[in-house]
């Protein structure tokens, strides 16, 4: 440790105390990175766990005076590096701020913390008879502060919509250790611009959120669940377009593709249809005989598309059996060898295109691909398997990483619904948003961190991080 580096360091233990503060190489290892196991990561000289906003704001001014990048940091399931360390800089670990503030069963809302785990808040509201419906596939141990970061989604938001959309108010601490308090409790609010959904998605680098206030919706009904197989990709995108022309609105509506179907078989045993192209999982939770009504409309679109096989169950505990395929999908995929998973959105009326397109890539790479995804918005997460050691798979699974995002792309997509642009999708973000939206972020970045201390180089190069981790 530099003299300098000590001096700082020094300030942050006066700050929050020396249980607050690590230090030791060893140990600050394990916060270099976040669930995107391949993105490129530094060593950071310290791991701070703030306790409150006055913690934070401590922190943020003895990284401001001394110019040392800062890397706000949930969980760290995060799937794009967005939380990945600058070398020398400092990782705030935001876990220990774990409190639900409030809820008010009146105003349908909470008041929390960002280190309250997704399902924790779940389970704080269900009580009140109430429901926070983004779900992501890690809802029992991702944190709403990772959530807000990245605009997560999940598998309810054909019908709920994602985090953003449950965004009233936010406490941000910026980068000069001032506090920001924007939004609402209300219903309607539209006095001045919406700064709260400004930090929403922002992925660290223009502020550290520290308290959310998030609107809730009642709690839903039984769901009736709804499993559905395909032989060819064009019967399932077909049911797709069906679903929103008609006017369905199921609480969730899941793809996945046969590579999935065969991992997650080989992992659970469930006796899924192996030789099936495609296996599409609904739910509709509007209860009672409107949920009943529900499936069976989806049952008939799926018949008339040709479907295997479709099988409806109002059984809770089976409905779960039939979810935990499409959550395993990962897990299953990740026994097969290290993963480079894609998150590209695309028009519904595309689905069955990138599928297909993925399939062709698979082929043209060498390389085992699965796509499971959300099928009711678009979302789709192919994920490339391969061999890190062997230095050609390695580089065709760069290159297939690469030909996912330009087919989304040429689809009139995304190169991200819901994991972010991190530190992986830095060079193609431009393509996306063009020069003059890219010059829009930086002068925003500028405004609100001039000296670039906030998660440098995550979204768009620029400050040291750009230097530091270029793969």
């Amino acid at each position: 440790m530099t003299t300098t580096t000590a001096t700082w360091v020094a300030e942050l233990i006066d700050a929050v105390g020396a249980d607050g503060v690590l230090t030791d190489v060893d140990v600050t290892a394990s916060y270099a990175r976040d669930q995107a196991m391949l993105a490129p990561a530094g060593t950071p000289a310290a791991v701070v766990f703030p306790r409150s906003t006055a913690d934070v704001v401590a922190v943020l001014r003895v990284a401001s005076r001394h110019g040392v990048p800062v890397v706000p940091r949930g969980a760290g399931s995060g799937l794009a590096g967005a939380s990945n360390a600058v070398d020398g800089g400092i990782t705030l670990v935001m876990t220990r701020m774990d409190a639900v503030l409030e809820v008010s069963p009146a105003d349908r809302l909470a008041v929390v913390q960002p280190g309250v785990v997704n399902k924790q808040l779940r389970d704080a509201v269900a009580g009140a008879g109430l429901f926070y419906p983004p779900d992501p596939s890690s809802y029992d141990w991702c944190t709403i502060g990772g959530n807000l970061s990245t605009n997560s989604g999940g598998l309810c938001c054909v019908k709920y919509g994602v985090t953003t959309d449950y965004v009233l108010g936010l406490e941000v601490v910026l980068a000069d250790g001032r506090v920001l308090r924007t939004g609402h409790r209300t219903v309607k609010g539209v006095a001045g611009y919406d700064l709260a959904r400004l930090f929403v998605g922002s992925e660290g680098t223009l502020g550290v959120i520290t308290e959310a206030t998030l609107a809730l919706r009642p709690a839903p009904q039984r769901p009736v669940t709804l499993a559905a197989t395909f032989a060819t990709t064009a019967q399932t995108g077909q049911v797709v377009e069906r679903v929103v022309t008609t006017g369905l609105v199921p609480s969730l509506l899941e793809v996945m593709d046969n590579t999935c179907i065969r991992a997650v078989d080989d992992l659970l045993h469930a006796d899924l249809d192996r030789d099936a192209h495609a296996l599409l999982v609904a739910q509709s939770d509007t209860g009672g005989d409107a949920a009943a009504r529900e499936i069976a409309a989806l049952t008939e679109l799926c018949r008339e598309a040709g479907a295997l096989l479709v099988h409806s169950t109002d059984d809770a505990g089976e409905g779960d059996l039939l979810l935990a395929a499409r959550r395993m999908a990962l897990p299953a995929l990740e026994r097969l060898g290290s993963t480079l998973i894609d998150d590209v959105a695309v028009p519904r009326s595309r689905i069955a295109e990138f599928l297909d397109g993925c399939d062709r890539i698979a082929a043209d790479r060498g390389l085992v691909i699965g796509v499971v995804g959300h099928a009711g918005d678009g979302n789709m997460h192919p994920t490339v398997v391969f061999d890190p050691t062997d230095d050609d798979q390695r580089t065709r699974a760069f290159g297939a990483f690469d030909d996912i995002l330009e087919l989304g792309l040429a689809l009139g997509g995304t190169i991200t619904g819901e994991h972010g642009v991190g530190v992986l999708k830095v060079d193609w973000l431009e393509r996306e948003i063009g020069p003059v939206a890219l010059d829009v972020h930086r002068s925003i970045k500028a405004a609100l961190d001039p000296a670039g201390l906030l998660n440098p180089g995550t979204v768009f190069r620029a400050g040291p991080r750009a230097a530091t981790l270029a793969p």
